[in-house]
C-alpha cells in the first residue's frame, strides 16, 4: 500500500508545533524531500492562485513552509501555475490574495506565458489524443503539488488530480485552439455554447464572468466569440437560470481527468512529482468562481504522499466521514452525517476520476495512512 502522511487541523496545545503551520514543517521533514529532490534542482509549487472573490486557498503561509523546506535541502523553488484568466490580472489576483515573492519566498511565475499559449503537445490517451502542457511545468524537472481540497460543480471534488489536469494543461494551443486545451476536457464535439432565450433573464452575469470578454448582448441576445472562447464553462456555472449549456458527458470528463493527470506527470521522471492536500476551508466550489461560500464541512488537516491516486482517495475517505457544518449550503440540501455529501452537492460521479487514475497506472487506492505523532 502507498504511504499518505497526515497532520490533523485541530491543535490540542499551545505551542507552535500544534499549528497548522508547524505540523508542515513536521511533515515536509517526516516525508524526506531530500530522498526526491536534489540540490540545485529546479522545483514548480504548483497551486491555484485563486479569482478576484474566491480567497480560500491555499493559504500563503503554507506555500513558504514548503518553499523554506526545498531551499532547506539546496533546491530552487518558484510558485507557478496556469493562466485562468488574462495573465496580468491573474498575477494581481494573486498578489491580492497573498501570493507574491515576498510572502512565498520563492518567484511566482506563469507556466503558461502571458498569453496562455507557451505549451507542448504531449499524447493524452483516449479520450483527448493530445492535449497542450504548460511549457514551464513540462520542462521543469520536478514539482510539489499543493492543493485545496473542495467540492467542485462539474468534477464533483476538486483535489490533486484536478490541479493537476486542469492546472497542468494550458486553456488553448496557438494552432489548435482551445481543442488542444483544458476546453476540450470541459466540453465534448465542437463545444457549441447553446443559449435559450426564453430562460434568459439577462442579468448579464455570463458576460461579466467571461474571461475573455467574449460575451455580450446586443438587442437583448447574446452573442459569443467562438474562435476566441476557452469553453472555461464560468459563463454555465454562473447561470442561475440554466439559459446557457455547454454539451458535456460526466464520465468523459472524469476519464478526461485522469488521462490529462498522467500526461502531464508523464513529463517528469520517476519519484519527481510529491502531492500536498490541505482539507481547509472546503467550499462547495472551485476557486475560479468569482466568491468562495462557506465551509460545508471543518478543516480536516494535511495529507503528503508521491501517490496521487492514494492522497486523493484518502482526502475523498476523511470528507466523507465529516459531519456537513450548519449554516451552510449542505442544510439547503438536506445533507446529513454519512450522506455521500460530495456527490449530493453536484450531482457528479467525482470517485470516476480516482478509479480511471489508478485503471491507468498512476497510483495505488489502497493506503496506509501516517498520522503525525
Amino acid at each position: 500500500m502507498s504511504k499518505v502522511y497526515f497532520a490533523p487541523a485541530r491543535a490540542m496545545k499551545w505551542r507552535y508545533d500544534e499549528s497548522m503551520p508547524g505540523k508542515l514543517e513536521r511533515l515536509l521533514k517526516e516525508f524526506h524531500l531530500a530522498d526526491y529532490i536534489r540540490p540545485d534542482e529546479w522545483v514548480a509549487v504548483k497551486t491555484h492562485f485563486g479569482s478576484e472573490g474566491a480567497h480560500r486557498i491555499v493559504r500563503p503561509v503554507f506555500l513558504r513552509k514548503v518553499v523554506d523546506a526545498l531551499k532547506s535541502i539546496g533546491a530552487k523553488p518558484f510558485v507557478t501555475d496556469t493562466v485562468r484568466i488574462k495573465a496580468l490580472d491573474y498575477l494581481e489576483v494573486a498578489n491580492q490574495n497573498g501570493i507574491n515573492h515576498l510572502s512565498v519566498g520563492a518567484p511566482v511565475v506563469l507556466g503558461d506565458g502571458l498569453y496562455g499559449n507557451d505549451n507542448i503537445m504531449v499524447k493524452a490517451g483516449e479520450p483527448l489524443g493530445e492535449i497542450s502542457i504548460a511549457s514551464v511545468i513540462h520542462d521543469v524537472p520536478a514539482m510539489i503539488v499543493c492543493s485545496h481540497v473542495k467540492g467542485h460543480i462539474q468534477a464533483g471534488y476538486g483535489g490533486a488530480i484536478k490541479n493537476v489536469a486542469m492546472g497542468g494543461v494550458s486553456a488553448r494551443h496557438r494552432e489548435c485552439g482551445w481543442k488542444c486545451g483544458r476546453g476540450a476536457m470541459h466540453t465534448i464535439g465542437e463545444g457549441e455554447l447553446i443559449w435559450a432565450e426564453d430562460q434568459c433573464e439577462l442579468c448579464n452575469q455570463c458576460m461579466e464572468i467571461c474571461p475573455l470578454d467574449v460575451i455580450k448582448f446586443e438587442e437583448g441576445a447574446l452573442q459569443w466569440d467562438a474562435n476566441e472562447c476557452w469553453r472555461c464553462g464560468r459563463c454555465e456555472r454562473v447561470c442561475q437560470s440554466g439559459a446557457i449549456s455547454l454539451p458535456k458527458d460526466n464520465e468523459r470528463f472524469m476519464r478526461a481527468l485522469a488521462e490529462a493527470a498522467k500526461a502531464v506527470l508523464g513529463t517528469f521522471n520517476a519519484g519527481k512529482v510529491i502531492y500536498i492536500n490541505f482539507l481547509t476551508e472546503i467550499q462547495p466550489e472551485c476557486d475560479c468562481m468569482p466568491v468562495a461560500d462557506v465551509p460545508v464541512i471543518q478543516d480536516q488537516g494535511i495529507l503528503i504522499s508521491d501517490d496521487i491516486v492514494a492522497i486523493e482517495q484518502a482526502s475523498v475517505d476523511m470528507l466523507l466521514k465529516a459531519p456537513p457544518l450548519p449554516q451552510s449550503i449542505s442544510e439547503e440540501k438536506t445533507i446529513s452525517k454519512g450522506d455521500d455529501i460530495l456527490f449530493k452537492l453536484s450531482g457528479k460521479p467525482y470517485h470516476l476520476q480516482i478509479e480511471n487514475a489508478e485503471k491507468i497506472g498512476l497510483g495505488n487506492r489502497k493506503y496506509d495512512l501516517i498520522e503525525l505523532k
